[in-house]
């Protein structure tokens, strides 16, 4: 596999000229950001020589939406429904010995210390401190004992101890079960994944669903885990580093602000706080982070809602080919949806199946399936051309929407669709597509060119 681990997909990103490496020293406050923000979306980042470490940092790894296709062994177009297959049907994972696993070969349970052992960097100007941007948190159900992966950011609040921002969602859920009783939850941050785990652990799925399992579905082959040292948690055995720990109940602390994905900040507010049990970690292993608001931490979030938004509109009109949730719009706001349109009005219900997706979109476009969801310019051409406000436009006030989007008055906002599907009555030249015959056959090496 070219994304059986990291190391497996850095070597194959460097064999396209698709890695840069920086041999000078860099800070880990806001150089190191810098620098890999300038490459962000077209090259990944290994930074060598970290400033008061050993351990190199990698940035970018799947700043692209190609790539990130690539490492799922298939093209853009049939990403979403590769990823969606393997939602639908998890694969078991594979346990490994300790010995076997390479994440092991190094075990830290004495005089743990963040700052000392690994290169956490500061990103941005304002952000409280130290923060781990690409670890996985893996959790147990003790019920169940299935597992559930996400991405939280994690700040580090002192030498053994990390503040959390757990949402509303299925961490937060056994957490607050585990609180209930009084107990700790016992967790694990795996950092430096392979990039389908990574993707993964973002899918939209039903509580009890193990993130890990759809990775091995969708790598076509059961991923390796190995048990923790310290906590009851599987962690991916190829991974370069893990931090275990615990969730514990009762205790808040400051934690924020951070910069976030809109590219403002999320303020300062007391959360749940990790204390760290354990550090293990390969040899010569790599620390992975993700720039917040970069296309690495956009593209992540997006493809997995972009599947879990594809089959919810599906479910209302089966005729939809494809969804983009846009950069621009933070692959979270903004959503553009191609349809085979067969009856009138179907676009105005792909509008209200992606409002009913999620709270965050925002604003939706709804397209032929001639026009090219993932081209820009292709989309603001049918915006101008097949769009009249008059009765064309859905505007819904007084919705839910993201709390981090600041032009809300507390995540409350309105939220926009524009139906920009060819009325199926039309003339049929009057929306007739100019092109030049033989086009697409030029190469221009004929030429000369």
């Amino acid at each position: 596999m070219i994304a059986d681990s990291l190391r497996s997909w850095l070597d194959y990103l460097k064999q396209s000229d698709r890695v840069a490496t920086v041999e000078r020293t860099v800070s880990p406050k806001f150089e190191l950001a810098a620098v890999a923000k300038h490459l962000d979306g077209k090259k990944a980042v290994t930074f060598k020589r970290v400033e008061g470490y050993d351990m190199p940092v990698v940035v970018g790894i799947v700043a692209n939406r190609r790539w990130i296709a690539e490492a799922c062994q298939t093209d853009e177009y049939e990403l979403i429904h590769k990823f969606t297959n393997a939602a639908a049907n998890p694969l078991p994972c594979r346990h490994v010995e300790g010995h076997e696993a390479p994440v092991k070969e190094h075990v830290i349970t004495q005089s743990i210390d963040l700052l000392k052992a690994l290169p956490i960097p500061v990103h941005h100007e304002h952000d409280s401190g130290s923060y781990i941007t690409a670890g996985l948190l893996i959790v147990r159900d003790p019920k169940t004992r299935k597992q559930n992966v996400a991405i939280h950011r994690l700040q580090v609040s002192g030498p053994d101890k990390l503040g959390v921002l757990l949402l509303p969602r299925h961490t937060n859920h056994l957490f607050k079960q585990a609180e209930a009783q009084g107990e700790a939850l016992e967790c694990a941050i795996v950092i430096g994944a392979d990039p389908i785990t990574m993707l993964t652990s973002q899918a939209s799925t039903p509580f009890g669903v193990d993130e890990l399992e759809i990775s091995s579905a969708l790598r076509g082959s059961p991923l390796p885990l190995v048990r923790c040292e310290t906590v009851d948690v599987d962690v991916p055995a190829n991974a370069e580093i893990v931090i275990e720990g615990r969730i514990l109940p009762n205790v808040r602390a400051p934690e924020g602000p951070f910069g976030e994905f809109p590219k403002y900040y999320g303020p300062q507010s007391d959360k749940e706080v990790i204390q760290v049990s354990a550090i293990t970690h390969r040899n010569e292993a790599m620390f992975h982070t993700i720039i917040p608001a970069g296309y690495e931490h956009l593209w992540l979030g997006g493809i997995p809602r972009e599947a879990s938004l594809y089959e919810t509109i599906r479910q209302t009109v089966p005729t939809v080919k494809g969804v983009h949730m846009t950069p621009g719009g933070t692959c979270r706001y903004h959503a553009v949806v191609s349809i085979r349109k067969t009856q009138d009005g179907q676009g105005k219900n792909v509008v209200f199946a992606a409002f009913a997706n999620s709270f965050d979109i925002k604003h939706v476009v709804v397209v032929d399936e001639d026009v090219d969801i993932f081209n820009p310019e292709e989309v603001e051409w049918a915006i101008a051309t097949r769009f009249q406000a008059e009765g064309d436009l859905v505007l819904v006030h007084g919705t839910q929407g993201s709390k981090l989007d600041p032009s809300t008055h507390d995540g409350v906002g309105s939220k926009m669709g524009l139906d920009c599907t060819v009325p199926l009555d039309s003339e049929g030249f009057r929306y007739k597509r100019i092109r030049i015959p033989g086009y697409e056959d030029v190469s221009l090496e004929d030429y000369g060119l």
